[in-house]
């Protein structure tokens, strides 16, 4: 069974054009050509960057924020209650104010206890602003050294100025050692954020971060095995010359430096308009789409191939429309850009308005569920 479903998998019906096969693909006259055994080599290699993830944002990424005044702030810990812990995790993070008042009897606390207990609990999951800036130093590092390393290896090649070359030869294109590299460590490296995912920063669009690491994967690995390396190359070069913006802007934004976060946020959004939604769509998609049909038949490895292509477009699309809804808060003149990738903050707010609230008591007198007590210190003749 498993031998039927190999061979069917393998097909060469499914990989190639009418006329063409494995056998075009075999090592001959020091020729080398991508193999899909190669691909193994990315698992330990992505072990290897988990570990240099660990190493790197203990020994590099948290004295960088020590320097840029990127701190850990003291959060208050909600005080364990059974009751308020079930309605948490089983019911909703965020109570109305019907539950509220309705727990507040239940456990026997104030309509304002039981409201700082929740904020406080949540709190208590959203990431630090320490994680996330190590977080973003890592990839920042990763996705700088890459678009570099691509560009000196494509910088070169003929079909990085005439994509018409992408296909010339296909499929027996000469693998080369800067082709291999670059394939293995970017692929390697995605299936680390897929690894890593539960334990990174989850925000708005987690699910589309999901469905990004995948379709990345399977357009990597289907490229290598396919000899789509030249378009695969290319591609992703188009996706780490943006990226690195992306990250260096949030490692400043949480710095709090404003105004060099917005100015970097400007040239990121159109460093990402041109390349993903102007370059890859209309010369990349253009040539993977129409160039082929003019030497060989479509067949699945090709309907396969744009059909991630597609799906990253979309996603394209979609990180678009929240990147303008975010040029649309900078240009009134706001002072900080925020990601609209994620969820709000409370801790800082909520620590400010518990000053308030404790400001406010000593000031107004005691407060008895969440309106303040009638002051009995007047004079009876008053």
């Amino acid at each position: 069974m498993l031998a039927w479903l190999s061979d069917c998998f393998w097909h060469e019906r499914l990989w190639f054009p009418e006329g063409l096969g494995w056998a075009d693909l075999q090592d001959r006259d020091g020729r080398i050509y991508a193999k899909a055994h190669d691909l193994w080599v990315t698992i330990p290699l992505a072990l290897c960057f988990l570990i240099v993830r660990q190493i790197f944002e203990r020994v590099v990424a948290t004295p960088l924020a020590s320097l840029l005044g990127v701190r850990e702030r003291l959060r208050h810990r909600a005080t364990p209650n059974p009751a308020l812990e079930a309605f948490f995790c089983t019911v909703t993070k965020h109570p109305a104010q019907a539950a509220v008042q309705s727990l507040s009897k239940q456990v026997g606390l104030s309509v304002h206890q039981v409201r700082r207990w929740f904020r406080r609990r949540r709190n208590q999951d959203r990431p630090s602003k320490l994680k996330k800036f190590r977080e973003a130093s890592w990839r920042f590092t990763f996705y700088l050294l890459a678009f570099i390393a691509g560009l000196v290896a494509l910088i070169d090649k003929p079909w990085f100025y005439d994509l018409n070359e992408m296909w010339k030869g296909f499929p027996t294109l000469t693998l080369l050692p800067s082709q291999y590299w670059y394939y293995m460590i970017e692929l390697s490296f995605y299936i680390s954020l897929l690894f890593s995912v539960a334990s990174d920063v989850k925000r708005k669009d987690f699910k589309e971060q999901i469905v990004h690491h995948v379709a990345t994967i399977m357009l990597i690995g289907f490229s290598w095995c396919l000899n789509f390396i030249r378009a695969g190359t290319l591609i992703m070069l188009l996706h780490d010359a943006s990226d690195y913006l992306l990250e260096s802007a949030k490692m400043f934004n949480y710095a709090g430096w404003r105004k060099t976060c917005n100015y970097i946020f400007i040239l990121f959004a159109a460093v990402f308009f041109i390349t993903r939604l102007i370059i890859l769509p209309f010369r990349i998609m253009y040539c993977t789409w129409v160039y082929p049909v003019t030497i060989y038949p479509p067949f699945f490895g090709y309907y396969f191939f744009n059909g991630l292509m597609l799906v990253l477009q979309c996603l394209h699309i979609f990180w678009a429309v929240l990147i303008l809804r975010m040029a649309i808060k900078f240009l009134p003149g706001n002072e900080i850009v925020e990601d609209e990738r994620s969820d709000k903050e409370e801790t800082d707010e909520s620590e400010e308005e518990e000053e308030e609230e404790e400001q406010g008591k000593l000031e107004n007198g005691p407060v008895s569920n969440g309106h303040p007590a009638l002051n009995n210190n007047h004079c009876k003749t008053e």
